[in-house]
């Protein structure tokens, strides 16, 4: 993970030191230093006021899942405060420059409590977190000391609930499948082998396969999935609503706006299409990352 540490020039020294615990680049700040630095370093330490870094990094912030790691450190390097991604690097990184005597300020409440959070789990097993929206409802569970961690080994069919964090083991692709009632497993998992090769992707890439919930009891897509040697993810309607299909789309005849590209998209990290919907007799498939 490459890190960066931007510093006013009259900071150099204690920057010097900050970059060599992290073994980060030094980057002297300029009014656009940081516009500059968040595309290409995805972990930054700032040695300046929080005013300062606070008002470089704002322009950059999004989305808590793909927001670039900030943390302050004080001149003095009294302070690590971690201002952005706490739970994805910020929180680990300030812990790291207790050596140099600076005092991690911590402020995620799971990390206060001791208590594990879906994100750190994730991160301590090399796995993805396919719905993000269910990590503050079971953090919260963990500060409750109400969640529970189970492991299930694949291949598998996974049946949660939006309160249920799902982590996978970590890949690239999530590939969406749809079919018409009955579809038999030799013709599904064809059409997924098919998708597959025409977008250039190895099954061994593909981290997780995902349909709709309504599609729960069809064995042909239970069976295709488990003859690939994967893991299957039944998504509900709200889920998939919230992931409109590129492509037309027959499933309003089953309540929704589409499945194969809804699912693909749902149950993938980027939230990248790389293979619109294609229909192989009555399977369809779509492929994102």
């Amino acid at each position: 993970m490459k890190r960066a540490v931007i510093y006013l020039p009259r900071f150099s020294l204690p920057a010097e030191r900050v970059a060599s615990v992290l073994g980060a680049d030094l980057i002297a700040y300029s009014p656009t230093a940081f516009q500059e630095t968040v595309p290409h370093y995805p972990q930054i330490a700032a040695v300046m006021s929080m005013g300062i870094a606070v008002r470089g990094i704002a322009p950059h912030l999004h989305d808590k899942w793909t927001d670039p790691v900030l943390v302050l450190v004080t001149p003095d390097l009294r302070l690590a405060i971690p201002v952005t991604g706490g739970h994805h690097g910020a929180n680990a990184m300030a812990r790291e420059l207790a050596s140099l005597g600076a005092v991690p300020v911590i402020t995620t409440a799971t990390e206060r409590a001791g208590v594990p959070s879906v994100e750190g789990i994730a991160a301590s097993e090399g796995c993805v977190l396919v719905n993000c929206a269910a990590a503050k409802p079971v953090n919260a569970a963990f500060l409750d000391g109400t969640a529970g961690v189970y492991a299930v080994a694949g291949p598998c069919v996974i049946i949660a609930g939006r309160d249920t964090a799902i982590l996978l083991a970590d890949g690239t692709y999530s590939v969406g499948i749809g079919c018409r009632k009955g579809a038999p497993a030799r013709d599904i998992e064809a059409a997924v082998q098919s998708a597959l090769a025409a977008a250039g992707i190895s099954s061994r890439d593909v981290y997780v396969y995902a349909t709709t919930a309504k599609k729960l009891h069809e064995s042909g897509i239970l069976e295709a999935v488990r003859a690939l040697g994967g893991a299957l993810l039944c998504l509900d309607d709200q889920t998939l609503g919230m992931h409109p299909p590129q492509s037309p789309s027959r499933a309003s005849q089953i309540g929704l706006s589409g499945v194969a590209e809804p699912c693909a998209l749902a149950a993938s990290k980027r939230k990248e299409l790389v293979l619109e919907k294609t229909v192989n007799g009555g399977v369809t498939v779509a492929i994102a990352r």
